[in-house]
Order: structure tokens, then sequence, then C-alpha cells
């Protein structure tokens, strides 16, 4: 696990916002913060460099765009070792949305998003068990997104 980088109040400030809004203008972060736009843009250059800050994403309702089920693949390996060649070929597979390496049950343990059951079928059954090195499979369906939020950087500040 690599140590994390040093920020300040600020940063976790700025970056608290962000999450929550992304589309807030660095402007409007300034005045809310009491300091220059230049210092925002500057501060958000270097949480970049560090790579902190990763990308940006937008978020969109999936089932407003006709992607009705959401599910939870848990994964069984072969082996181990196949971890990287597995998770590359899974990166190929649109509907998988996220994929993590765990400790526990499943070696994978990823998020799918389809269209509906037929969809959902078709994917695990064309797309993901034919993957060399993919023992079996679990398939959890959400029901209900309750929580879906980045972690709130200013509790943490107000904690600490």
């Amino acid at each position: 696990m690599s140590k994390p980088k040093e920020i300040d109040k600020l940063d976790k400030q700025i970056l608290s916002i962000l999450m929550r809004n992304a589309k807030k203008a660095y402007t409007e972060i300034a005045s809310q913060l009491f300091v220059s736009g230049g210092t925002i843009h500057v501060r958000m250059k270097k949480l970049e460099d560090v790579g902190i800050v990763k990308g940006y994403n937008l978020v969109v309702d999936h089932s407003k765009l006709g992607y009705d089920i959401s599910a939870f693949l848990g994964i069984y390996l072969d082996k181990s070792s196949l971890y990287d060649d597995v998770a590359s070929e899974l990166e190929k597979i649109p509907e998988i949305t996220a994929a993590h390496y765990t400790t526990g049950l499943y070696n994978i343990f990823a998020k799918i998003v389809c269209r509906d059951t037929d969809h959902l079928r078709e994917v695990l059954h064309d797309k993901i068990q034919k993957i060399v090195g993919i023992q079996r499979t679990e398939t959890f369906i959400s029901l209900q997104e309750s929580i879906n939020r980045p972690i709130d950087l200013s509790a943490q500040e107000e904690e600490g």
C-alpha cells in the first residue's frame, strides 16, 4: 500500500467540494474557501501531478438509459496468479463497471450493469464465463442502491 501524499486542510476542502460537485467552478470554490481562483487551479494541478486526482467522471442514472439491472459478481479463479490476465479480459467487457481483487471467498468482485435479465445472462454466459482462468461465478442482483458517495474528507478533518 502506498503512503498517502502530504496534503493540507485546504487541499482536503477543495477535494471535498469537488467530489460532491465536480462541475463547481474554481472561482466559486475560491470564494467559498476565501482564496484566489489561481490558488485552486494550482492546488488541483498539484493533486493531479501526484496522482491523488486520477480523473473526472460523469455520474449517470443507468436505469434512465435502459440499463435496469445492476449486479455484483463474485469470481473464483483457477489460480490467483491468473488475476492480471483475467482482469485484462474483464476490462474488455463494457457492462463491467468496476472490478476489485479481493480477499475472502472470491478472487475478484465486479459490478455489472445490464439492460435486463436476458442481457445479464448473455454477458455472464457468452463473455465472462468463457474467460480462461475463471473457474465459476456467483451473481448478486442489486434491488436498490442506497448509498453511492465519495468519502467526506471534511468530516474526517473535523474528527482528527
